[in-house]
């Protein structure tokens, strides 16, 4: 069978939860005989923004959209004819049986709707509430709190303070990076971004007020989003896929019928065995662990609605209290924010515990056998890590 996966981003430089799924998919699949290619964004300003190109990674064709947020409104971030255009070409081109769409983030929610054009089949796997939440899919408000209940009045609010699109001197300094490139071979995109990195190091942090009529505006873009869902999506995927039994409720309650949402678990790729790796000492077996001092492990991206920063302050707390050795260990990669991930960096080196990069595939269940406990203290409703 032939199989295009598509996902909003793809390893390897995102190795997130969405991404490293759909990976992980598309190997099992080729594993299992099937032709897969994968279709995808990237944000990358030394490229021509909605340019085309491919690449292979672990044996599969990878088409790779350039999105550099280049809205020229919030409709846009959902509703992109020209993203559409480039999609029915690739699937044109690949004529896959089934089309299984892991995200639409930078993406739109036509694709959808030209997979089924094509005469494939759709399956959508349901990884966080982005169908119902503009802002990251995450059912989180910009104060923090959570949205039991989408209210798009609520989302009018919450979404004046979210940067969905590059500002004018975002989209100048990219344009000017490109030209850089295709003219003289020169890469400025490193100078671009340590740029921007200092600027918003810079920038005090300011709870600047809700502008009324801004909010009104987007209020009326939400629910336009919201009825788009339902005719683009909602009435066209043939499958969902819910890893969690929650997920598959928030879908029944949009209105996907309940033949039409499938509880499927996620399941677990464990790393291949190597044979020339050294056996495990016997001190690392559960039993022994016990008797030695805790060890207790964050695997997560470092950003605020994972919560790293709720485990370090019930780790301070507790720190009095804790036998001799005890040990915090944290690893993820770095959010989106580095404000966020330079707090959790100092407050881990005031209270003495180990923050380490994201783990490679094959040492996270290694991190997991030396652990006592592993905690997830997740803000928003995670759905199945």
């Amino acid at each position: 069978m032939k199989i295009l996966v598509v996902s909003h981003r793809y390893p390897p430089a995102h190795r997130s939860g969405t991404e490293l799924y759909a990976s992980r998919l598309v190997r099992g699949l080729a594993r299992a005989g099937h032709e897969v290619a994968v279709f995808c964004a990237e944000k990358d300003i030394s490229r021509r923004d909605l340019s085309l190109s491919e690449r292979v990674h672990e044996g599969v064709r990878v088409h790779e959209l350039v999105n550099n947020l280049f809205y020229d409104s919030f409709g846009q971030t959902f509703d992109h004819p020209a993203i559409e255009a480039v999609f029915a070409g690739v699937v044109a081109r690949e004529r896959p049986d089934i089309v299984h769409f892991q995200h639409l983030m930078y993406l739109s929610l036509g694709l959808v709707g030209q997979a089924r054009a094509a005469g494939a089949g759709v399956v959508f796997t349901l990884h966080d509430f982005w169908l119902e939440c503009a802002r990251f899919g995450q059912l989180l408000h910009a104060d923090g709190s959570l949205c039991e209940t989408v209210v798009p009045s609520r989302c009018g609010a919450c979404l004046t303070s979210f940067p969905f699109a590059q500002g004018a001197l975002e989209r100048r300094a990219a344009l000017a990076v490109v030209a850089m490139k295709e003219r003289f071979g020169l890469d400025l995109k490193p100078l671009a971004q340590g740029a921007r990195a200092r600027l918003a190091k810079s920038k005090p942090e300011t709870s600047a007020p809700v502008d009324q009529g801004r909010a009104l505006e987007l209020e009326r873009a939400v629910v336009q989003r919201t009825a788009a869902v339902r005719e683009k999506v909602l009435s066209l995927v043939d499958c969902f896929l819910a890893p969690s039994e929650f997920l598959r409720r928030r879908a029944l309650k949009m209105g996907v019928e309940p033949e039409r949402v499938l509880h499927v678990p996620t399941g677990a790729d464990p790393a291949p065995k190597d044979a020339s790796a050294p056996a495990r000492p016997p001190e690392t077996t559960r039993g022994a662990r016990r008797l030695g001092a805790p060890r207790v492990l964050f695997l997560g991206t470092l950003a605020p609605h994972k919560g790293a920063h709720v485990l370090l302050e019930a780790w301070a707390r507790a720190l009095p209290e804790l036998p001799k050795g005890a040990k915090l260990v944290l690893h993820g990669p770095a959010g989106g924010d580095a404000a966020y991930v330079r707090s959790v960096a100092e407050r881990a080196g005031e209270i003495g515990a180990d923050l380490g990069p994201a783990l490679a595939a094959g040492d996270v269940a290694l991190q997991l056998e030396q652990a006592w406990l592993l905690v997830v203290p997740s803000l928003w409703f995670e759905n199945s890590p």
